[in-house]
């Protein structure tokens, strides 16, 4: 289970997002949405309504001269049930 959720993703976007219910996870590659959404209701005692996935591809970088490229992840937003929240993404 903790595997299967790496690490939460802490952008303008997400934090956009989270006032919207939604909350945003970098997940494993090969995780599904029903895992996923067993791993966040176990882990953070919630209820998931809906669950999407998006395979975000790496990007084209240089390190000295020669090009190289990011690594690719996969994310998941984690919609809530209405009136619950993650207490870690809220600071309490």
């Amino acid at each position: 289970m903790t595997d299967i959720l790496i690490e939460p993703v802490l952008s303008e976007k997400a934090t956009a997002l989270r006032e919207q219910g939604k909350y945003t996870f970098k997940v494993a590659p090969d995780a599904n949405k029903t895992q996923i959404k067993e791993a966040v209701s176990k882990l953070f005692n919630v209820t998931v309504v809906k669950i999407t996935t998006v395979n975000v591809l790496g990007k084209v970088k240089r390190v000295r001269g020669k090009p190289g490229k990011t690594a690719d992840w996969k994310k998941a937003i984690v919609r809530l049930a209405p009136g619950e929240t993650i207490k870690v993404f809220e600071g309490v």
